[in-house]
């Protein structure tokens, strides 16, 4: 089982790598898929009132959930194939946040 995003970083390159699909995972087309799975997130709130996107039917909550792991998945995909440091830039990009927007 995979708890960190190393040991899941490289059990994607291990399924990906099992299946003949490292010329397909070009960092253009991860981008392109990462943004498709971003979309498929989106499409079960499209319709939803505020109220209603934050209770979820069980089975929703599911769905959600699958297409909110092929974002992650992708997305972990994309930076492994650019060498970045997701966790790293994140935090990063809290710091800039902070910076940009303080609290009073």
């Amino acid at each position: 089982m995979t708890n960190d995003i190393s040991s899941l970083t490289q059990a994607l390159r291990d399924f990906a790598a099992a299946r003949n699909w490292a010329p397909f995972h070009s960092p253009k087309n991860l981008a392109s898929a990462l943004s498709v799975e971003a979309a498929e997130l989106l499409e079960h709130f499209q319709w939803l009132t505020e109220e209603q996107s934050r209770n979820l039917a069980a089975d929703q909550r599911a769905e959600v959930g699958a297409e909110a792991a092929d974002v992650l998945l992708y997305l972990l995909q994309l930076c492994d194939q650019l060498g970045i440091d997701l966790l790293e830039a994140a935090r990063l990009k809290m710091l800039v946040n902070a910076q940009k927007y303080p609290v009073a």
